[in-house]
């Protein structure tokens, strides 16, 4: 798993690559405190090259859209296809964001 954030123009882009499972969600929900710090701004989440998340996972980015919610930002949610849409889907979090 990795997470790759960089600021554009005041707003957030990260890519999510590879696996988010147990092993390494208390990772992922670590690298997710950035941009926690600044949800008061635009993050947009790209997922093409994610291949897997797991329920801590979605929880770390439910937290995030709540936070964004909270604080007048927003999350965006990029490429969510294959096994991660298929997960999102059967979850119901697929209704819970703004995915593009």
């Amino acid at each position: 798993m990795n997470i790759e954030i960089k600021e554009r123009n005041g707003s957030y882009y990260g890519v999510l690559t590879g696996w988010i499972d147990t092993a390494v969600a208390t990772q992922f929900l670590d690298d997710l405190t950035p941009l926690m710090d600044k949800a008061d701004r635009s993050i947009v989440l790209d997922c093409e090259k994610l291949d897997y998340i797991c329920s801590l996972g979605l929880r770390g980015l439910l937290k995030l859209k709540k936070e964004s919610a909270a604080r007048g930002g927003s999350l965006v949610l990029t490429h969510v296809e294959g096994e991660v849409l298929k997960i999102f889907t059967m979850t119901g979090f697929f209704k819970l964001f703004d995915i593009r």
